[in-house]
C-alpha cells in the first residue's frame, strides 16, 4: 500500500515532520526554560513549579551528579511516581550527559535487581517510599550512588514537613529502610548549587533513555531511545494534536492532566515532553486509582489535554462528581496502552463533549505511531492512521506483505523506532526485518483509507491496564515454588483491566493452595503481573514435542468464563 493514509490526514498535518530542529532533548528543555521561564511547568498538591524552577533545580542536580565522578553515557535510574522530583531528575540526568533509566516504582526486589544489572546503572534517584525494595538488592547491582527523595521535598516549609510526617507516621506509607551512604534529594540540590555544570555536547545519535519492556522471551529489555528518536516522536505527536487543539478557541495556559505514570513511555512523551515543547503545565496525579482524590484534584483546573487508558476513562465517565466538572476547555483525550471500548468512548463523549482519540505505540517506538484524527467525534474502533514520518506494513509469517484487508503482523519503520535493545543484538535481530522494520508482534488489518485495527497478537503477551505482561516471566516465578510441578499462564478478558492474568498449575505438593501460591507470586511480581485467577489441573495440553499449548488453555478459560456469565 503506497501510504494511502496520507490522503485521509486531518487538514494541516504534514506527511513528514523535520526532527532536526533540536539536536537533543536537552536543547528542547533549555529552549523552554528560557522561553517560558515564569510560567507554570508542573503542579503537585497545589505546589507550583515554574519552568525557571525546573531549570535551576535540574542544573543543580546535574552538577551534583557530575561531581560523583560518573562518566559520559553512564546510566542513572529514576524510580519515582508522579512527583515534582521526577521531571527535575530526568532533566538533570540528561543535562549532565547521562542516560535515563525509567524504573517502575512498584517493582519487586527481583524485578528491580534485573533492571539495574541489565542497564548497568551506577546511580539511582528513588522516592523513600520504595527505598526498602532497593535496600534488598543494591549490593548485588552496579549502583554506587543513591539519592533518596521524600514527597514533601519540593513542597516548601511547613507544608513539605507536614506531608512527610503524615506519610511516615500516620499513613505508614514509608516502610523502614537503610541505605548506608545515601544522600537526600534536597542535600544533593544544595551540594550542586555551588558547583559548575559542565554542559556536554549532546548529539542526535546519543542515547537518551532506556525504556524497559518485555519481549517474546519475557526477559525485560531496555529499548534504546536516542535523542533524535524521542524528538521525532514528540514533534510528530505535536503536529497530530494541532487540529484538535484549534477546532475550537482555547484560553489560558495549555493544561495537561498527567494521571498516567511518567516512567511509562506514553506519559513521558504525551505529558512531560509535549507540555514542555508547547509551554504547557502538567497537573501531576500520583495515584489515579483513587478516583475521588483524582476528581477532587482535577476539579481545580480548566484542562485541555487528558491522556489516559480505557480503564481510567471508564471509571471517571461513570463517576457522578466527575460529570459535574468544567469541560469547556477539554480538546484532546488521548486513549492508548490498551483498546478503548466503544461503550466507554460513547459515555466519555456524552459526559465531557470531547471524543477519545485512540492511538497505538510501544516502548520500542518511543510511544505513539498511529492515532485517530483529533478533530473528529467519530469512534472508528481502530488505532487510527500512521502518524507523520511513520511507514507501516502488514507482514505474513514469511515476511511478505499481505493483501489489503487481510491480517498481518504490524511492522513499523521511521525515526521513532528504537536503535535496538540495550546490549542485546540477538534480541534486536529477532524483531527487525532486513530492511529496517520493527515487528510489533501485534496482528492488524488495514483498510483502504489506511486505518489499522488490531485483531490478534503473535506473541503471548497479556495487556493489563496498558502494561505488558509476559507469560514466561510469570511462569518462571511460579515454577520457583517447591509445590509447583508445571505451570502455564494466559491472558483472559477482564472488564476492568482489559485482560487479566490466569495461571494453570500442576501441583507437585497436594498441600499447595491458591492462597499460598498467590502470596508467593505477590512477593516476586509487581501488582499488575500477579495472577488474578489460579486453576489447578492434573495435566496441561502440549504439542507432540512437549510445548505447552497456551492458546488452547486460553480458549478453554474464555469459554468457561462465558458459560459462567
Amino acid at each position: 500500500m503506497d501510504r494511502a493514509w496520507l490522503k485521509h490526514y486531518p487538514k494541516g498535518v504534514p506527511a513528514e515532520v523535520g526532527y532536526d530542529r533540536y539536536p537533543s532533548v536537552v536543547a528542547l528543555f533549555e529552549e523552554s526554560f528560557a522561553k517560558y521561564r515564569d510560567d507554570k511547568a508542573y503542579v503537585f498538591m497545589d505546589r507550583v513549579m515554574t519552568y525557571g524552577d525546573v531549570d535551576t533545580l535540574s542544573r543543580n542536580l546535574a552538577a551534583y551528579l557530575q561531581s560523583l565522578g560518573l562518566e559520559r553515557g553512564d546510566r542513572v535510574a529514576i524510580m519515582m511516581p508522579n512527583v515534582l522530583q521526577y521531571p527535575v531528575a530526568v532533566a538533570a540526568v540528561m543535562r549532565a550527559g547521562y542516560i535515563v533509566v525509567n524504573v517502575n516504582p512498584l517493582y519487586t526486589p527481583r524485578e528491580l535487581e534485573h533492571q539495574l544489572k541489565d542497564s548497568g546503572s551506577k546511580a539511582i534517584i528513588i522516592l523513600e517510599n520504595f527505598a526498602t525494595t532497593l535496600q534488598q538488592v543494591v549490593a548485588k547491582t552496579p549502583v554506587k550512588h543513591v539519592v533518596v527523595a521524600s514527597i514533601g521535598d519540593l513542597l516548601g516549609f511547613p507544608k513539605g514537613a507536614i506531608v512527610n510526617l503524615v506519610l511516615r507516621r500516620v499513613r505508614k506509607a514509608v516502610p523502614a529502610w537503610s541505605l548506608p551512604g545515601h544522600v537526600k534529594f534536597n542535600a544533593a540540590l544544595s551540594a550542586g548549587a555551588g558547583k559548575k555544570l559542565n554542559a556536554p555536547e549532546i548529539k542526535p545519535d546519543d542515547v537518551a533513555v532506556l525504556q524497559y519492556t518485555g519481549g517474546t522471551t519475557g526477559v525485560s529489555k531496555g529499548a534504546t531511545l536516542l535523542h533524535k528518536t524521542i524528538i521525532a516522536n514528540l514533534l510528530a505527536s505535536e503536529a497530530w494534536m494541532q487540529p484538535g487543539l484549534t477546532r475550537k478557541p482555547t484560553s489560558g495556559q495549555l493544561t495537561f492532566i498527567c494521571a498516567l505514570p511518567l516512567y511509562h513511555v506514553f506519559a513521558f512523551i504525551t505529558c512531560a515532553l509535549l507540555a514542555m515543547r508547547t509551554g504547557g503545565v502538567n497537573v501531576l496525579i500520583p495515584n489515579p486509582r483513587d478516583i475521588p482524590a483524582t476528581v477532587k484534584e482535577i476539579a481545580k483546573y480548566k484542562f485541555h489535554v487528558f491522556p489516559a487508558v480505557n480503564t481510567l476513562f471508564n471509571a471517571l465517565a461513570n463517576n457522578a462528581e466527575f460529570a459535574k466538572l468544567d469541560f469547556s476547555q477539554l480538546r484532546i483525550a488521548n486513549g492508548g496502552g490498551m483498546a478503548v471500548q466503544e461503550a466507554v468512548a460513547k459515555k466519555w463523549l456524552a459526559v465531557t463533549g470531547c471524543p477519545i482519540c485512540e492511538g497505538y505505540g510501544l516502548s520500542e517506538t518511543s510511544s505513539g505511531i498511529t492515532c485517530n484524527p483529533t478533530d473528529t467525534d467519530a469512534y472508528t474502533g481502530t488505532i487510527g492512521l500512521p502518524m507523520p514520518n511513520v511507514d507501516i506494513r502488514l507482514l505474513d509469517d514469511d515476511g511478505k506483505d499481505v493483501p489489503l484487508g487481510q491480517p498481518g503482523e504490524i511492522a513499523i519503520k521511521g525515526p521513532q523506532v528504537m536503535a535496538g535493545y540495550w546490549q542485546r543484538p540477538d534480541e534486536t535481530e529477532k524483531v527487525m526485518t532486513p530492511d529496517g522494520y520493527f515487528k510489533s508482534g501485534d496482528v492488524g488489518i488495514m483498510d483502504d483509507r489506511g486505518y489499522v485495527k488490531i485483531v490478534d497478537r503473535k506473541k503471548d503477551m497479556i495487556l493489563v491496564s496498558g502494561f505488558n505482561v509476559y507469560p514466561n516471566e510469570i511462569e518462571g516465578v511460579a515454577a520457583l515454588h517447591p509445590g509447583v510441578m508445571e505451570c502455564a499462564c494466559v491472558g483472559v478478558p477482564d472488564k476492568n483491566s482489559g485482560e487479566a492474568v490466569m495461571m494453570f498449575i500442576v501441583r507437585k505438593d497436594p498441600a499447595l493452595t491458591k492462597e499460598l501460591l498467590a502470596d508467593f507470586c505477590a512477593q516476586n511480581l509487581t501488582g499488575y503481573k500477579k495472577p488474578k485467577y489460579i486453576e489447578f489441573r492434573d495435566d496441561l495440553p502440549k504439542t507432540n514435542v512437549g510445548k505447552i499449548l497456551r492458546r488452547e488453555l486460553r480458549d478453554q478459560a474464555v469459554k468457561s468464563m462465558a458459560k459462567a456469565g
